[in-house]
């Protein structure tokens, strides 16, 4: 067996969930997590090896915006470095074959210093969070990052287009499952017109659940609601269903009638493959669910709106995708390992 390393972002929930369908696909690879936050809590939910060390900084959101991103960024900086002494002491103990990374971009760094073949997987090659002078410092942040992202063996993009250079573009990946459609209505109980919100890995979210509760009392359809609120929300509401932290939200996502959730690259990939109609929010002031939101044809201001637009969804019909990104990820993996 082969050891990999493979170090996930643990902002937000869909790096290591598209990362768990691409390892589904390994074969005779050992893979050591790398992670912390919500991203561990699912690993160890799946009985997947993993290294709860990470501790990343929150987004500061107020009413659906995001707040100070400059100050964002300088704790992201400062998380930075902490993140390379920790990969560093692992990448010594374990001295993997591999260093698959999604977006962590530290255990990239120090991977290549030991000369250890590197892949990135990623849906961003820059970030725009700041204006003004701090984006001078994003900006040679961006700088590092390209010539990390030029050193790698292997870029590989879950979006469709053409692949160049060291860049390899496979299509969305997302996790499969084995249930038809009505097995998995019947799982959840889902028996009525269901209407699922998800706000991902952390509470900044909280703004997109409130907003959807107080459109949704505008409706006259029988409907249920149900709640999806990560690890990172307590917070009780009335008349719906509230799931918490799960570790299956793809087979949520496809039994559900509708999606309402935020702008994450991942979320929108799964409710793309399984059909389910959707409405994508995003942070205002988050560039990458902004670009996100906007590709799926919505926007910030959309969540005035939002009762309209479930009734809209709630008429339209399904339309699923084969994806096969995780595959063919996890095929130009294997073959990398085997070509070392």
């Amino acid at each position: 067996m082969v050891l990999v390393d493979f170090f996930s972002s643990p902002i937000g929930l869909g790096h290591v969930t598209r990362d768990i369908a691409i390892e589904n696909n390994f074969q005779n690879i050992t893979t050591n997590f790398v992670t912390g936050s919500g991203a561990a809590k699912i690993l160890k939910k799946l009985d997947i090896q993993v290294e709860d060390v990470y501790k990343p900084p929150s987004f500061i959101v107020e009413n659906g915006t995001l707040k100070n991103p400059a100050k964002w960024l300088w704790n992201y900086y400062k998380y930075y470095k902490d993140c390379k002494s920790i990969s560093e002491k692992i990448l010594q103990k374990d001295n993997p074959k591999l260093v698959i990374s999604d977006e962590d971009f530290a255990a990239l760094s120090i991977a290549q210093e030991m000369k250890i073949p590197t892949i990135l997987i990623t849906d961003i090659l820059e970030t725009h969070f700041t204006k003004g002078l701090a984006s001078l410092i994003e900006k040679k942040m961006n700088k590092s990052m390209q010539e990390i992202i030029k050193k790698c063996e292997i870029v590989i993009l879950p979006e469709i287009g053409d692949s160049k250079d060291n860049i390899q573009r496979v299509g969305p990946i997302v996790r499969k499952t084995n249930h038809t459609r009505e097995q998995l209505r019947e799982k959840f109980s889902f028996d009525k017109k269901t209407i699922v919100i998800s706000i991902g890995g952390t509470d900044a979210g909280l703004f997109l659940i409130e907003k959807t509760l107080e459109a949704i009392t505008k409706i006259n359809f029988d409907i249920e609601v149900v709640l999806v609120s990560g690890p990172s929300v307590n917070k009780n509401y009335e008349n719906i269903r509230n799931l918490g932290f799960v570790d299956n939200l793809h087979e949520i996502i496809y039994a559900a009638d509708v999606l309402i959730s935020l702008a994450g690259k991942s979320t929108i990939d799964e409710a793309n493959a399984y059909g389910t109609p959707a409405i994508f929010i995003p942070i205002k002031g988050h560039f990458e669910q902004e670009d996100n939101a906007r590709e799926q044809g919505f926007t910030f201001e959309d969540i005035k709106r939002l009762d309209k637009l479930i009734l809209e969804k709630l008429e339209e019909k399904r339309k699923q995708i084969n994806t096969e990104g995780a595959r063919k990820a996890a095929k130009i993996i294997q073959s990398l390992i085997d070509n070392y």
